[in-house]
């Protein structure tokens, strides 16, 4: 049984790789995307519950990403820089 779904973004192959490796072995399911725009696609459609976000990144950067990512939550606590 998985433990919760989380979403790594990020434009190289290898630490994603090795990220979704890791966070496999701890149970957690694990969704990718390698830009921001694919990241925000799969946010709506398979939601999960933490977001590790690369900020250079070609299409979308992660701070674009970030910025559009905030508006559709309806919880601060999704927040880890502790703005509100």
């Amino acid at each position: 049984m998985s433990k919760g779904r989380i979403l790594v973004v990020d434009d190289d192959k290898t630490l994603v790789r090795l990220l979704r490796e890791a966070i496999t072995k701890a149970e957690y399911d694990v969704v990718t995307a390698t830009n921001g725009i694919d990241a925000l696609q799969e946010l709506y459609s398979r939601q999960p519950d933490l977001i590790l976000l690369d900020v250079m990144m070609p299409r979308m950067d992660g701070w674009e990403t970030a910025q559009r990512i905030r508006p559709s939550q309806s919880s601060a606590d999704h927040y880890a820089d502790g703005e509100r």
